[in-house]
């Protein structure tokens, strides 16, 4: 999925812990971890593995890959305020 530059440059900067704390609002909830790597499955079956990066944000290509694995749309973000 491409992102309109108005969207992309409020999504480029999120780290770890707040796309945790959307998709814990999302209902996603964690399953497992393995050092750095922290799994979250939603109750329909989707699964997404997040990469733990304190105090950095995510390379556009990851953030990319991880957005489409979630499968947020633009109405989604807006109502876990990950953009306005």
């Amino acid at each position: 999925m491409t992102y309109p530059p108005h969207i992309w440059n409020q999504l480029k900067n999120k780290s770890f812990h707040s796309l945790v704390s959307a998709l814990r609002k999302d209902g996603w909830i964690p399953d497992e971890t393995k050092g750095a790597e922290q799994v979250y499955r939603h109750p329909d079956g989707r699964r997404v593995v997040l990469h733990y990066h304190p105090s950095k944000t995510y390379g556009p290509n990851l953030l990319k890959a991880l957005l489409k694995d979630i499968g947020w749309t633009e109405d989604d973000m807006r109502r876990l305020k990950l953009i306005k």
